[in-house]
């Protein structure tokens, strides 16, 4: 039996080279504070050299995604780094990427007319060893053009998201992986008025070589924090009850 489990971790191996994934060499560099969600991942470790591609075909789903994006953008892009973010009908307020530890001037706006413009675009800011990431808004995404993006990104090591309103032709793109980011009620403390930290219910709806999962995650102020009850309450309640009291 250990012959046969030390095979497969092998041939695991040897399939995520030759798709242009690093298995285990980048590991520790290569966290961006998911916690247990990275698990998920091949290896333990969350894809840079990839497309990830998020379905937001509500607009809450894309306020959702948008901050999620954020919060791995603030990791991304600690080096210095800057991003390209592409679309036709702009949605996100700049200001807002402040409260994710993202420098709003560090990111790279560009307003298209059309989406076979965010696609030139997309691909050719793919290309830029320079940049962290970039991120497209689109409708939709066929398989062609899938691929001509996961070939850019695996050349130049930058992380492509993409976040397409078309949810029924979702299968036939080449994404490492499928996101879809949910709202949810964000708690607050108990007799406190006001807003809690963001919350979200992830789903990995596919991961190559991976195995998807969902979550229910916040934004602390830092980074990521995987939800948790504690007596009905979130673990971050308790948290904050402590410090204050």
């Amino acid at each position: 039996m250990e012959g046969k489990k030390e095979i497969v971790i092998k041939l695991q191996q040897d399939i995520l080279l030759w798709q242009g994934l690093k298995p285990q060499a980048a590991a520790k560099e290569a966290r961006v504070g998911l916690g247990e969600i990275e698990q998920a991942f091949p290896a333990g470790v969350f894809p840079k050299r990839a497309i990830h591609e998020f379905i937001t075909v509500l607009p809450e789903d894309s306020a959702a995604s948008d901050g999620f994006i954020a919060g791995l953008l603030a990791v991304l892009m600690q080096n210095g780094a800057a991003c390209v973010w592409v679309s036709t009908a702009r949605r996100l307020f700049p200001a807002a990427l402040s409260l994710f530890n993202v420098e709003p001037e560090r990111i790279i706006f560009m307003d298209v007319k059309t989406e076979k413009d965010v696609l030139w675009v997309t691909e050719e800011a793919l290309k830029c060893e320079g940049l962290a990431a970039v991120v497209a808004e689109l409708g939709s995404l066929s398989l062609i053009e899938s691929r001509r993006l996961q070939l850019a990104v695996e050349e130049s090591g930058v992380t492509g998201f993409i976040l397409r309103k078309d949810a029924s032709k979702a299968p036939s793109t080449v994404a490492t992986a499928r996101w879809r980011i949910s709202p949810l009620p964000s708690d607050t403390l108990d007799g406190l008025p006001g807003l809690g930290f963001p919350r979200w219910q992830v789903e990995l709806l596919k991961v190559r070589n991976g195995n998807p999962g969902s979550w229910v995650l916040e934004w602390a102020g830092d980074g990521f924090e995987e939800v948790k009850k504690v007596r009905g309450r979130s673990v971050w309640s308790e948290k904050l009850d402590r410090q204050i009291g």
